[in-house]
């Protein structure tokens, strides 16, 4: 029996598996493979394990069996992402049966969750390490240790992390970890901990920097971003403050002016901000600065007040459509997403029907919606009075979605005849000779044009569906007039 590490300590009783170093097997060029499951905050979290990995000297591969090293980074919101990591890791263990030195390595709110098992199910990983460990794995990586590995303590920050970005002119910007909620159903505070805001100054001196290297787009990352701030002390640094003229402290408000100040980007993203956190300062801001865009997610769950107390959620239906009723005052264009679930345990008709009634008068530009399934560690996965049966739950799931699809595509008609700001991302996915770009308001549109990707240029909007907009780019457009 060896001992396998959990943080700085030691757990024994637990078989490990020699854990090969690879930067010590040759002098050849070591190949890293890395799937991504879940949230914008994993996404984020991968770029930088990328960054870290090629600091170390590592180069990515295109297939999980050219790699030395098989890298999962995992997600444990919903039960959907559990079964299709599990599945990608049984190919992982194949791949690790053949070639012994391979390192297999979880990572993620999953491994976090599972952290007392994770090398009692899966005997053939060499690692895991929770969200708040990520840096653990190039200390693990360049160790002697022939032990197994878990890293599970919440501690440091990725975005302190090089980053390897999916796109040079977007990049995500981690603002917060953890969170301070106790949403019933929600396992995020036990897998990433307490929430812990990093210092305005930081921030601001990593989105100069990612300015200088050309990204155009930062999009702020958090539990909770509008809630951002409140654990840090009562003023920001002095030449924060003295940069902006200001004697306001750390708050979510004033880090977007900060950045909204910064050479170089055109555009602010967040998410995911709470409608209890949602002030006014901070739609403000939408209204008041060039840089943020003219979105707002505001994720409802449902507009039930009796299952949103039962959810922890600490509004009800009438404090979210006061939010609703602000944004639309200061922000009349704002496209508005949100995130529904639907059959939370003792959700009746009545309720649902509430549910839908705030679909119908908001009419969001697009909703996120999810069946309710019960996580680990969580209050809601202890009820068992009231269950709501899954036939039910898909009979309200398609009204749900017709309803949803059927206001987003009235919204959208609004931008038909419209110039629009798009920026580039690259070729259409559904068709190479056409482009694909998202506006401000966080619409996709594929278009006919000569941009290139990163560029941000008119698109005449000519037609609309509930998802996407189509168009041509204006200078065909006036060229052909």
């Amino acid at each position: 029996m060896r001992a396998v590490g959990y943080g700085s300590g030691l757990v024994s009783g637990r078989r490990a598996r020699p854990a090969q170093q690879p930067m010590m097997q040759s002098n050849r060029q070591l190949r890293y493979h890395l799937t991504t499951f879940g949230c914008q905050m994993n996404e984020h979290d991968s770029e930088r394990m990328k960054g870290m990995l090629e600091s170390l000297g590592y180069a990515e591969a295109d297939r999980r069996s050219e790699a030395d090293l098989i890298l999962f980074n995992t997600c444990s919101i919903r039960e959907t992402a559990d079964s299709r990591f599990i599945a990608h890791l049984g190919e992982a263990r194949r791949l690790k049966r053949e070639s012994p030195e391979r390192v297999v390595g979880v990572g993620g709110c999953w491994a976090q969750s599972v952290k007392e098992e994770v090398f009692e199910r899966f005997p053939f990983v060499d690692v895991a390490f929770g969200p708040g460990q990520v840096n653990k794995l190039a200390e693990f990586l360049t160790s002697d240790s022939l032990t197994a590995q878990g890293y599970f303590e919440f501690e440091g920050f990725t975005g302190r992390l090089p980053a390897r970005r999916e796109r040079p002119f977007q990049g995500w910007v981690q603002i917060s970890v953890g969170c301070n909620c106790a949403c019933s159903y929600c396992i995020v505070p036990s897998t990433r901990g307490r929430e812990v805001s990093r210092p305005l100054a930081e921030l601001v001196a990593e989105v100069e920097a990612m300015a200088v290297d050309g990204v155009k787009e930062v999009t702020l990352l958090g539990q909770n971003v509008n809630s951002y701030g409140r654990d840090l002390p009562s003023g920001p640094s002095p030449a924060v403050a003295a940069a902006a003229g200001r004697r306001e402290g750390a708050s979510f408000a004033e880090l977007l002016r900060l950045l909204d100040g910064i050479d170089g980007i055109e555009r602010i993203r967040y998410t995911s901000p709470h409608p209890k956190d949602m002030r006014e300062d901070v739609v403000r801001a939408h209204a008041e600065l060039a840089s943020v865009c003219e979105h707002i997610h505001l994720p409802l769950q449902s507009s039930s007040s009796r299952i949103l107390k039962a959810m922890r959620r600490t509004y009800d239906r009438a404090r979210y459509m006061d939010r609703v009723a602000m944004i639309r005052e200061h922000v009349p264009d704002a496209s508005l997403s949100t995130d529904i679930i639907v059959g939370f345990p003792g959700e009746t008709d009545e309720d649902f029907e509430e549910t839908l009634e705030v679909v119908e008068e908001v009419v969001y530009d697009s909703a996120f919606t999810f069946m309710f399934s019960p996580r680990r560690g969580t209050e809601a996965a202890e009820i068992t009075a009231g269950l709501v049966e899954h036939p039910i739950k898909v009979q309200r799931m398609a009204r749900l979605l017709e309803l949803v699809q059927r206001g987003a595509r009235e919204r959208a008609q609004r931008f038909v005849g419209r110039t629009l700001e798009v920026l580039v991302e690259g070729p259409s996915r559904t068709d190479p000779d056409r482009l694909r770009g998202r506006t401000r308001h966080n619409k996709v549109v594929n278009f006919a044009g000569l941009a290139c990707a990163g560029e941000l240029t008119d698109v005449e909007i000519l037609a609309a569906t509930s998802q996407t907009l189509a168009g041509e780019e204006r200078l065909l457009a006036r060229a052909a007039v």
